[in-house]
């Protein structure tokens, strides 16, 4: 005779619940992000550092140096030159430079640039509504300012 199963007792104390928030979140952002990194792959043979910097180039008055855009980004520069070589290459941005001083690179979108990314960002914002479309829009607008507010607990909580 095999025994009964136990039943599983979740713990709801604060801290667990705040654990188990954290890895929902994680869980729903990685499903997410790699349905997006395949798409991209597949229907634009880009990847989504190369979206990323696009982007950041896309929303900026000015041309941005290798230095603002890996802050902007959160990645190193050693990880944004060699994508904005590689976009560079493909004609997608250029690499000047301010004064003559070869030390400092100064990246702009050129014009098949943004043609290109505003292709990839209307593509993308489909994909994105497609996955979140089972929100309404009072569940999105819950969510976008809880976000928020997880974000300004975490910056508030840093080390």
């Amino acid at each position: 005779m095999t025994p009964e199963p136990v039943p599983e007792v979740i713990d709801t104390t604060p801290s667990k619940q705040r654990l188990r928030l954290w890895l929902r979140m994680l869980r729903a952002t990685r499903s997410i992000e790699s349905d997006i990194r395949e798409l991209l792959r597949r229907e634009f043979d880009t990847t989504l550092p190369r979206f990323d910097v696009m982007a950041a180039l896309y929303r900026s008055e000015q041309a941005m140096t290798l230095t603002e855009l890996s802050r902007e980004l959160m990645v190193s520069n050693g990880n944004v030159t060699g994508i904005v070589e590689r976009l560079e290459e493909d004609h997608l941005v250029f690499r000047g430079t301010r004064n003559g001083d070869r030390r400092t690179s100064h990246i702009t979108l050129t014009h098949s640039g943004r043609e290109t990314f505003e292709m990839w960002v209307r593509a993308h914002e489909i994909w994105i509504t497609r996955r979140l479309s089972d929100l309404d829009e009072d569940q999105t607008a819950e969510a976008i300012q809880l976000l928020k507010d997880i974000g300004l607990s975490a910056e508030r909580h840093k080390r």
